[in-house]
């Protein structure tokens, strides 16, 4: 039950990602390959990232289903897209939920293959952050993980509290919870209210 639960998170984080690349296509209106190419990296750019580091093989190899999800969602999104204000928004709320799933679910890989706390912390933020990062750079735009509302940092809370609990042997669905909500809890907020980190001056 739990490895379904697992897998529909890493389903929902991946379809997340992508519509976010495919609605930075829009906004820089590509044709139908541009929104495909920029909605796949996105949504698959973490999770590739984080198993070829851990010298795994790379889960949508694999599993191709995923591949071809990204695709399909991000076409959809070609024919369904509108130019509009507000969807850089929409990016980055939806940003948000795919920063929070890969948190957990990218500490969670590492630590199923023996890393240790530190290392699956860094798995957890670096699928989190790396195919937000491809997709704004493709995009030509500024990545918002440097930006100065609170990113990565949420990605970190999250990964760090899923592998905290897990080392003290709280259940599994409890931890996973735990480091989701508290990652897209404060990127939310982050998002709502402004919030950043203190800047070097």
């Amino acid at each position: 039950m739990l490895e379904t639960i697992t897998s529909v998170l890493d389903g929902v984080g991946i379809v997340a990602f992508a519509i976010t690349g495919a609605l930075m296509a829009s906004r820089k209106q590509m044709d139908i390959v541009g929104f495909v190419v920029i909605g796949t990296v996105t949504g698959i750019g973490g999770g590739t990232l984080r198993d070829v580091l851990l010298d795994l093989p790379v889960f949508w190899v694999a599993s191709p289903g995923y591949l071809i999800a990204c695709a399909l969602v991000s076409a959809l999104v070609f024919f369904a897209a509108r130019v509009s204000q507000s969807q850089y928004r929409l990016i980055l709320w939806l940003d948000a939920v795919g920063l929070a799933i890969f948190a957990v679910t990218g500490a969670e890989r590492a630590m199923l293959m023996g890393a240790g706390a530190t290392v699956a912390v860094a798995m957890g933020v670096m699928t989190a952050t790396f195919g937000g990062i491809v997709r704004d750079l493709l995009g030509n735009e500024s990545p918002v993980i440097l930006s100065r509302e609170i990113y990565a940092s949420a990605a970190l809370a999250g990964a760090l509290i899923f592998v905290t609990l897990t080392a003290t042997g709280a259940p599994r669905a409890a931890a996973i919870g735990a480091g989701f909500a508290a990652g897209l809890l404060i990127r939310t907020t982050a998002l709502r209210y402004g919030w950043s980190l203190p800047r070097y001056r």
